[in-house]
């Protein structure tokens, strides 16, 4: 079975934007849609992004559809493409997807993990907790490890890529702000009752785990981002 094939560029290696990285055109807008350089319901005009990011039409236009299909941009007959406003209820919406998809997905490597994959697992929780959250975007890449080994070999490759494409998201979304410690304590937690289910082949018991991580991030974002609201009126 083959990995996932675009997951590798969902996490940059530092904490510059898209732009600053010479992304591509989509990674460039969505950072802008993200980071409110593009605010809620303004008009994306295909030629003006084009001219502004020194390309032509067409791969402006593949970046607006792709953004439409996850949720950033919203197309309207006779009135083009706008911004969808980055919300807690877009956000409340991917995680209440994720509920059902990465319990589905975790209680499936259950029954096929090996003692291998336990023992990889392992490391991974082994470095995440030796790293304490010390570099945020280390972090996010040790735990991105840690998932996509549980995901990776699953046979439905439309829920592990509508995963992939969640994980995107929410990661860019993310990044506009730290993770608290009170959240740090809780991921340690969480991934640790994760593995002793995983370790005892508790299938249910590991789909409850990751259903409560997923709640907890996602409600993490959004306590964050009405807390940045707040400051921001």
């Amino acid at each position: 079975m083959n990995s996932v094939p675009s997951i590798k560029h969902s996490e940059p290696d530092s904490e510059e934007t898209a732009d600053d990285l010479g992304g591509s055109v989509y990674e460039r807008i969505r950072d802008d849609i993200v980071h409110g350089r593009l605010r809620a319901n303004e008009r994306l005009k295909v030629a003006e992004i084009a001219s502004r990011m020194g390309t032509s039409t067409n791969p402006v236009r593949e970046a607006l559809q792709q953004l439409r299909g996850e949720g950033f941009v919203v197309m309207t007959p006779n009135r083009g493409a706008r911004v969808r406003p980055i919300d807690e209820d877009f956000v409340r919406d991917i995680c209440e997807i994720e509920v059902l998809i990465e319990p589905a997905l975790t209680r499936w490597f259950v029954g096929i993990a090996t003692k291998a994959d336990v023992a990889e697992l392992e490391q991974i929780q082994a470095d995440i907790e030796t790293l304490n959250f010390a570099d945020e975007i280390a972090h996010s890449q040790l735990d991105l490890r840690f998932h996509k080994l549980m995901y990776d070999r699953h046979y439905n490759r439309h829920a592990v890529d509508l995963w992939v494409r969640h994980r995107q998201i929410l990661w860019a979304i993310s990044r506009r702000f730290p993770t608290s410690l009170s959240r740090q304590a809780n991921v340690l937690d969480e991934h640790r009752e994760l593995l002793d289910c995983i370790r005892a082949q508790d299938a249910d018991g590991a789909a409850r785990a990751i259903g409560k991580h997923v709640e907890g991030s996602g409600r993490h974002i959004i306590e964050r981002m009405r807390l940045l609201r707040h400051d921001n009126r």
